[in-house]
């Protein structure tokens, strides 16, 4: 045991005694549990969203939530920083709302209160790894509901819903893109030390998938022209993988294989937001040129 270095020792420490992961080969997950999960998830979106758009904003309130429930409790196993809970849970739900209700200032304006509330709530604890903590609760809050507030600032336009069914299907076509040429073609390894399943196949296909997609997409919903179209659905990839690297990052640095186990075929919640909290900024800043509301 004390000859386990730092990465081992956090692999012991994670994994259930006696029973091995189980093997899904090259696709590295339960596809039909996977696809099932997913369409639920999409549904939860999209009813609030066209039927009963106020709601959406709940939804997104909601999720931040849980990620960065999810987060806290992920830095608290992995690493020695304890970022208080409240004071992020509470941060999250203001900065969603000020996105939806005052734009991308009430974004930024969101993010400052949340810190600073942060630093007040932390003091309490005394100066012992006041510094450490303080760095986890910045980072959870501007991995989790800052970047998810630019979902509100998509939707929030009278046209929003059909901005965020753009950005959402560039996503998940950059996913399914990628997983389908790297189980079919992938032979050289993208980034082997962080995530060693990915390939240039692979994000050549998510590349081609989405700017393929989003340029009918954009054309047929937004009435933005075709290769504006797939020019966006490049870059909305390239964010998505980044997003994707940047958690799997993370949890390799924590020494965990998911977020949580709240998703059967998923893992956490943040772990299927891990793409779209990238994607989201990205989608938000090009249509803003692409298709800017009156």
């Amino acid at each position: 045991m004390a000859d386990l270095d730092d990465d081992g020792a956090r692999q012991f420490r994670h994994a259930a005694p006696g029973s091995p992961a189980p093997d899904y080969g090259r696709a590295g997950r339960n596809v039909p549990v996977s696809l099932a999960v997913g369409a639920t998830l999409l549904i939860l979106i999209f009813v609030p969203l066209f039927f009963a758009k106020p709601l959406f904003l709940a939804v997104l309130v909601l999720a931040a939530g849980v990620g960065v429930w999810e987060m806290v409790r992920a830095i608290r196993t992995g690493s020695p920083a304890r970022p208080p809970m409240l004071p992020l849970l509470g941060g999250s739900t203001v900065m969603i709302a000020l996105a939806w209700f005052a734009d991308v200032n009430g974004l930024t304006i969101g993010l400052l209160v949340a810190l600073l509330a942060t630093m007040v709530w932390r003091m309490g604890d005394g100066p012992d790894g006041y510094q450490r903590d303080m760095g986890a609760g910045a980072l959870i809050l501007v991995y989790v509901p800052f970047l998810l507030g630019f979902a509100a600032l998509l939707a929030r336009v009278d046209d929003g819903q059909w901005r965020i069914v753009v950005t959402i299907a560039a996503v998940v076509l950059s996913d399914t893109g990628g997983f389908v040429a790297g189980v079919l073609l992938g032979k050289h390894p993208m980034a082997p030390t962080i995530s060693p399943k990915k390939s240039w196949e692979g994000f050549a296909g998510s590349v081609l998938a989405t700017a393929a997609g989003s340029a009918l997409l954009l054309w047929l919903l937004l009435d933005v022209a075709a290769w504006k179209g797939a020019c966006f659905g490049v870059a909305v990839s390239i964010a998505a993988v980044l997003g994707d690297l940047a958690e799997s990052l993370l949890k390799r640095d924590l020494g965990i294989k998911d977020m949580s186990s709240l998703l059967p075929g998923h893992g956490g919640l943040m772990d299927r937001l891990d793409s779209i909290v990238f994607a989201a900024p990205m989608a938000y800043l090009l249509l803003s040129v692409l298709a800017p509301t009156t």
